[in-house]
């Protein structure tokens, strides 16, 4: 096979190399751990070694070098309308257990098979019915038609858009159901999010320095190096990190609405799905309704916490609270947030750090570590404990125990 090996080809193809490795290994394990998440990252790095094929086989030479000339210009190396919806059902498959890939979201990939069997029938014209350039009679590649880049570019933003919006709903979905927010926030995520934000805002550098001078080829070139090194970190971390969560629930990011957190339960061996809505405090209610909602509620949830030491459960649940109260986790989570003027989350760590200072008090940090007490009040990270205390104090725990004499 023809290629120059020179300094931007090279490059290139350092990462070309080492993404479609990453592509690889990801789908392996995805197939033998049965990571759905892992499956989707891999079709996320195999689509980005394409996109920067052409660059790194045109620096080695296949613009210039028959058949390869017709390579490349004929085959489609810029899935760019798939892009975009693999984002966002890579950011669903790691969220969220419950997500799977069926009829009604094959439409999302709709635009870019539209966009394939154009580029079929660009092929069968040329090749096999006129036999001569028709569609690249101006000799120049299709795929970097600006109309093609820009709705590209725009697909791309907009899924970008939709995998932000589902992120922000699983996080306040979690403050709301379950006492350990902290942990399952997933850096991983957010950290992903980041990295397709940088490429996005180096394409849009890009099109707005080419709006205004002429970009040539090689300056073109850096932009792919900029979107080869996220997409490496992205490779790397993404293998290192497999995301595990439990809860499952199901947000429309289109919509206004809270999520629906899915809850199961076995009928005749069989796993049924029910859906619960959590409602984040946005039904409206008159003043009288309220008060009274609230004194019904505000000691039995109180009670049930403390008396009981709930709390100390480091996994405990809106769902685990609601039938203890038997109740539904929706009118629960209301409950509290109307009752004491906090999420899920917040309310249970208050009483953990509570819990703390109470141990603190009676002296136990002499025959134990503070960390190791703050693990018997429920918190499961040092990182987590000390968000919590000084949320709850205003300070952090060992500047309290400083000023209450403790330390």
């Amino acid at each position: 096979m023809h290629f120059d090996f020179g300094f931007y080809s090279s490059i290139l193809l350092i990462f070309f190399v080492h993404g479609l490795v990453y592509s690889l290994l990801l789908l392996q394990k995805g197939i033998r751990n049965e990571t759905i998440s892992d499956q989707w990252l891999s079709g996320f790095l195999l689509l980005s070694v394409l996109y920067i094929s052409p660059w790194m086989l045109g620096f080695a030479g296949w613009y210039d070098t028959q058949p390869y000339r017709d390579i490349i210009f004929y085959v489609t190396f810029q899935h760019l309308f798939f892009i975009g919806p693999v984002i966002f059902f890579y950011v669903q498959s790691l969220l969220n257990p419950s997500f799977q890939f069926g009829k009604k979201h094959f439409w999302h990939l709709l635009p870019g098979i539209l966009y394939l069997l154009f580029s079929l029938l660009v092929v069968v014209v040329d090749k096999l019915v006129l036999k001569d350039y028709y569609f690249l009679a101006e000799g120049t590649d299709l795929e970097f038609d600006t109309w093609y880049q820009v709705l590209g570019y725009l697909s791309m933003a907009t899924y970008f858009g939709f995998s932000i919006r589902y992120y922000y709903l699983y996080k306040q979905l979690m403050l709301q159901v379950v006492s350990y927010a902290d942990s399952v926030q997933f850096k991983w995520v957010r950290n992903f999010l980041f990295a397709i934000l940088s490429i996005l805002i180096l394409k849009f550098i890009l099109f707005l320095v080419g709006s205004i001078i002429s970009i040539a080829y090689i300056g073109t070139w850096w932009y792919f190096l900029g979107f080869s090194i996220a997409m490496y970190y992205i490779a790397v971390s993404g293998y290192a990190n497999s995301v595990r969560t439990k809860m499952r629930f199901s947000a429309d990011v289109l919509s206004s609405k809270s999520a629906l957190l899915l809850q199961y339960h076995t009928v005749n061996d069989a796993l049924v799905e029910e859906a619960e809505m959590i409602v984040m405090d946005d039904q409206v209610s008159s003043k009288e309704s309220d008060e009274t909602f609230i004194l019904e509620w505000k000691d039995r949830i109180q009670e049930m916490v403390v008396a009981f030491k709930m709390y100390e459960e480091p996994e405990l649940s809106l769902t685990d609270l609601a039938k203890k109260l038997r109740t539904n986790p929706s009118l629960l989570s209301r409950a509290i947030n109307k009752s004491f003027d906090m999420n899920f989350n917040d309310f249970v760590n208050y009483y953990r750090v509570q819990a703390v200072m109470e141990k603190l008090k009676l002296g136990e940090q002499k025959t134990q570590t503070l960390l190791s007490i703050a693990y018997d009040c429920g918190f499961n990270s040092k990182a987590t404990f000390n968000r919590a205390f000084k949320k709850a104090m205003g300070t952090s725990p060992k500047t309290w125990m400083e000023q209450e004499g403790l330390a």
